[in-house]
């Protein structure tokens, strides 16, 4: 899909350092869902999906998504509508409409602390928290404006320790049972 290529790559064209994190975090994803045995419909929306998370951004401001340094509350308050954004853009374009759970709900939490409408536990679709370890996993392992990237063994250790809070329990014990075969995780995100 020429118009999926286009999305893709104007949401990494506006910020170096999340340049090739739609196409990890979709492999991430992907891995996962293939061990959860996603029907084929299902892998297809999970490759819309993917990509497409954070189309959001593409309604923030450089100033805000460039900052090289942590971003206080009125800054932040924008990225945290980046899910709601992103859903009012995919509803204009109905070839899109399959990944809105992807977008709209990729920061809700497990405990019901994340955002935008702070769903809990089960409330929140499976792709979304499939794609939320995902996308969680490949921030910390890349380095940020505002911060180094955390170690590929630090940040399967700060996922662990999310479980149960940020994260849904069940996709974290498959996720790490995947890092921990022989680098299939990280085979798929590099291809």
């Amino acid at each position: 899909m020429a118009m999926l290529s286009i999305l893709s790559r104007a949401i990494e064209a506006r910020d170096e350092y999340t340049r090739g994190h739609s196409s990890r975090v979709t492999a991430i994803a992907e891995s996962i869902a293939l061990r959860l045995g996603w029907d084929e419909e299902r892998l297809d929306l999970l490759q819309l999906g993917g990509p497409l998370h954070d189309v959001g951004k593409l309604a923030i401001s450089d100033d805000v998504l460039r900052k090289p340094g942590r971003l206080d509350d009125d800054e932040l308050a924008p990225i945290r509508q980046h899910p709601r954004l992103g859903a009012r853009i995919l509803l204009r374009l109905s070839a899109f409409r399959g990944a809105l759970p992807y977008v709209l709900y990729h920061h809700e939490r497990w405990d019901g602390n994340g955002y935008p409408t702070g769903r809990a536990g089960e409330e929140i679709p499976l792709e979304a928290r499939v794609l939320a370890v995902a996308d969680a996993f490949d921030a910390m392992t890349s380095d940020r404006p505002y911060r180094s990237a955390l170690s590929r063994d630090e940040a399967l250790a700060e996922v662990e320790r999310c479980s149960g809070s940020q994260f849904d329990p069940e996709i974290v014990r498959i996720f790490l049972e995947l890092s921990a075969e022989a680098g299939e995780l990280t085979a798929a995100a590099a291809s």
